[in-house]
């Protein structure tokens, strides 16, 4: 199951990003208001968690790692 934002508008659900579905797809839908704070710390958890991998790896070069995602 995929996660997909939208904006509620003038009585419609506008959707943010296109989504792979057959035309005439029908589907359930579970609304939830989306924290704009909640929503940016969550990224920044994301942010971080990546960043203290260099830390955690051992490798003190990092220029030596930056290919990696």
């Amino acid at each position: 199951m995929s996660v997909i934002l939208a904006v509620y508008e003038n009585g419609v659900l506008r959707l943010k990003e296109p989504v792979d579905l057959p035309e005439a797809s029908e589907v359930e839908v579970e609304l939830r208001l989306v924290d704009p704070a909640a929503e940016a710390m969550r990224r920044l958890d994301t942010i971080y968690s990546l960043l203290m991998a260099s830390f955690e790896s051992g490798e003190h070069d990092v220029a030596a790692r930056h290919d990696e995602p």
